[in-house]
C-alpha cells in the first residue's frame, strides 16, 4: 500500500489506548530493518528522518526508499520529517513525498511558535500531510538542536489548548520531562501533566525521547494519551555496536554486507521490542 498520513494512524492509536513507534533511520539498512519489524509484528509504522539525515541523503532518495517499502507490504507506513526549523525544507520534503512533518518552533516565544506552525499547517493540510509541533522544550540533543537540562521547560496544559485551537495542528509534542538521547538517570516524567493535557486536547500526543525510558513509564504515558513514541539514539547505538563487534573480530573486513547484515538484524530485534512496548502488534490489520 502507498505511504499514508500518520494522522489517522495516531488518532486510532489514541482511541485504542496504544501508541505507534516512530523510528529515526539514517541508512537503507536501518529503514529496511524497521519495516521488516513492522511487517513481522503487523504494526503500523512511522519512519522518521532528522534534518541532518535529509540534508545528507536528500529527501527524494529517502521518500523513494520509503515508498518502495510501503508499496511492497500491507501495513500502513508514514514518512515523517523530525524536528525541522526550516520552512523551505519542510516544503521540499512534502513535495518529495513525506506524509508527515514536524515544525519545531519551540525555542521561539509562544506567538511566534503559533505563527510558524500555522504557516506549515496551511501548506500541509491541502496535501493531506500530518503536522507535528512542539510546545515547551524537550531537553537533550536532536541533530543540531541542543536544549540544556536547565533550559528544558514543561508544556503548560492551558497553553496546549490555546496552541491547538490557534494552529489547527493535528499532532502535539508537549514537553513533559523526557529528553533526547540516553538518560543519565531515571527520567522524571510528569504524568499528571500528561493526564491534564490529554483531558484538554483531542489531538494525539507525541512522546519524544523514547530511548531508554523504563517500560512501566512508557506504558503509563501511553495509557494517559501518548499515541506516538519517538526512538532514535537507542537504534543508532544498537546498529553501531553490531558493526563494531564485527570489526573487533575482523579488523580487515571490507565487505559492507558482512557488517551491515548483522547490524540490520540487531536493529530489527530492537524495533520489535519497542513495538511490543507500544502495544502496536497486530494493529496494522485495522487499516486494511
Amino acid at each position: 500500500m502507498p505511504l499514508v498520513s500518520s494522522t489517522p494512524m495516531l488518532q486510532a492509536a489514541r482511541a485504542g489506548g496504544y501508541c505507534i513507534g516512530a523510528f529515526n533511520v539514517h541508512t537503507l539498512e536501518m529503514l529496511q530493518a524497521v519495516v521488516e519489524a513492522a511487517v513481522e509484528t503487523e504494526s503500523p509504522l512511522i519512519i522518521q528522518s532528522t534534518v541532518g539525515t535529509v540534508k545528507h541523503l536528500g529527501p527524494e532518495y529517502i521518500a523513494a526508499a520509503a515508498t518502495v517499502a510501503s508499496n511492497m507490504n500491507r501495513i500502513p507506513i508514514a514518512l515523517h520529517l523530525d524536528h525541522c526549523t526550516e520552512f523551505d525544507l519542510i516544503v521540499r520534503c512534502i513535495r518529495a513525498g513525506y506524509t508527515s512533518v514536524m515544525i519545531d518552533a519551540s525555542h521561539s516565544p509562544f506567538d511566534e511558535n503559533v505563527r510558524q506552525t500555522q504557516r506549515v499547517v496551511e501548506v500541509a493540510r491541502p496535501a493531506g500531510v500530518n503536522v507535528e509541533a512542539e510546545l515547551g522544550k524537550v531537553g537533550g540533543v536532536e541533530d543540531e538542536i541542543v536544549v540544556a537540562d536547565n533550559e528544558a521547560l514543561m508544556a503548560d496544559p492551558e497553553e496546549c489548548v490555546k496552541f491547538v485551537e490557534l494552529t489547527g495542528v493535528p499532532t502535539l509534542a508537549p514537553a513533559i520531562g523526557t529528553a533526547h538521547g540516553i538518560y543519565k538517570g531515571e527520567p522524571k516524567i510528569d504524568f499528571d501533566r500528561i493526564k491534564r493535557i490529554a483531558s484538554l486536547v483531542d489531538v494525539p500526543l507525541v512522546l519524544h525521547g523514547g530511548s531508554g525510558i523504563p517500560e512501566e513509564q512508557v506504558r503509563r504515558a501511553v495509557s494517559l494519551g501518548m499515541a506516538k513514541m519517538n526512538v532514535a539514539t537507542e537504534l543508532r547505538i544498537v546498529f553501531s555496536d553490531a558493526i563494531k563487534a564485527i570489526f573487533a573480530q575482523n579488523p580487515e573486513e571490507n565487505d559492507p554486507r558482512k557488517y551491515m547484515v548483522p547490524a540490520k538484524k540487531a536493529l530489527k530485534e530492537a524495533a520489535i521490542e519497542k513495538m511490543r512496548l507500544c502495544g502496536s502488534f497486530g494493529k496494522a490489520k485495522d487499516f486494511r
